[in-house]
């Protein structure tokens, strides 16, 4: 079957593109026809948070063979990038959509393609995290020129059957990103990270956006004594004065450890081995890419009961939830899990559920999905 993605890839960074990049090779191994067209403008610079919106130079992700055409605040480009598509005659159009900004530019491609091709989205989020007042319309615009959805958590699949109550979809758990490579040695990790070897290592790693609670894991490490330390891994969506304010008011800052930048993907390992537990303190969530890298490296997680994070981790089993999203309730599970002592056990746990979540497996599901609703 001829296949047409449209979304971001490489040379974007972050989870969506590392996502892509999977599922497009799980699906080439189906002997499908794949293409790609990518952003050639994903936001305009005056819109973006970060610092870039492009892996550097130093990073080397595998590249997928794609087309950079698709301009997001171009409508006479979203004609272009239609047509481009059906020139192929796709039997399947595969797109991803996060937030309401790229309503518009997909919604007007899929929109174009309805006796074409079969059209399914993979929602990571329907309602986003920070909300405006334009942001319903055009996530409504989005979802009436599709034909079928995945969700991956089932805070998603509450926000999409509030818009589109009929709407056709399946429920399938996000893929471990397995692209990272293997841990290294934890003394040499720490090592390399200029860190104590012999510490408590908590980890915060991913972009630092208002919503992901930083300033929440912040307060409840100032609650802990000297045995532990704290790694926060990331760029920072914004300015990041404001957390280094709390980290130089916080009785624990010589144990605070900051890489406030892009980590590429050769680094990433050096961070989970240094760590013994990663922590998401999210304030909101649908689901999260580092839950994936988490359990690729086997680290057990400790997290917030929001959104479908709770769906992934499971408490007592692969991590450990605070009920209640605050400093103390974070600082509580980062002492018990500590105190229970029992790390091999959740590791073991995480083990026995990597192997049900596949790139094949979601894979597999879109083609049925197609199948079943075409």
């Amino acid at each position: 079957m001829k296949i047409f993605f449209v979304s971001t890839f490489y040379p974007y960074r972050g989870g969506i593109a590392h996502f892509n990049a999977n599922l497009y090779r799980a699906l080439e191994k189906k002997d499908h026809e794949l293409r790609v067209i990518n952003f050639k403008r994903q936001y305009p610079d005056v819109l973006f948070p970060g610092k870039s919106q492009y892996v550097p130079e130093n990073d080397s992700p595998e590249a997928i063979e794609n087309e950079r055409i698709l301009d997001s605040i171009n409508p006479f480009n979203w004609m272009k990038t239609a047509r481009r598509v059906r020139e192929i005659k796709p039997g399947l159009l595969i797109m991803r959509f996060w937030m309401p900004f790229f309503g518009p530019s997909l919604g007007y491609v899929a929109g174009k393609m309805k006796k074409h091709a079969h059209r399914i989205a993979i929602l990571d989020n329907v309602i986003p995290h920070e909300r405006r007042f334009f942001d319903i319309p055009l996530i409504r615009y989005f979802l009436k020129r599709t034909d079928a959805y995945v969700v991956m958590s089932r805070s998603v699949e509450k926000e999409l059957l509030r818009l589109k109550p009929k709407a056709r979809y399946i429920f399938h758990h996000h893929p471990l990103y397995d692209h990272f490579g293997t841990l290294m040695d934890k003394t040499k990790a720490r090592e390399k990270l200029n860190i104590s070897e012999d510490k408590k290592t908590l980890l915060f790693f991913g972009f630092i956006r208002e919503y992901k609670g930083l300033d929440l894991l912040i307060d409840a490490f100032g609650k802990l004594d000297d045995s532990y330390q704290l790694i926060i891994a990331g760029d920072c969506y914004g300015s990041f004065d404001k957390y280094q304010k709390q980290i130089d008011a916080n009785i624990n800052k010589d144990n605070i450890h900051k890489f406030v930048r892009y980590i590429p993907d050769d680094e990433v390992p050096l961070f989970f081995s240094a760590a013994d537990v990663s922590v998401l303190p999210y304030k909101s969530a649908t689901q999260s890419g580092i839950t994936s890298i988490s359990y690729h490296f086997e680290i057990p997680m400790l997290t917030t009961d929001v959104g479908g994070l709770t769906e992934v981790v499971k408490d007592g089993g692969t991590g450990k939830i605070a009920t209640v999203v605050k400093a103390e309730n974070i600082a509580a599970i980062i002492l018990d899990y500590f105190n229970e002592n029992k790390a091999e056990t959740y590791k073991q746990n995480i083990r026995d559920l990597k192997k049900r979540m596949s790139w094949e497996s979601l894979a597999n599901a879109i083609i049925k999905l197609k199948n079943e609703t075409d």
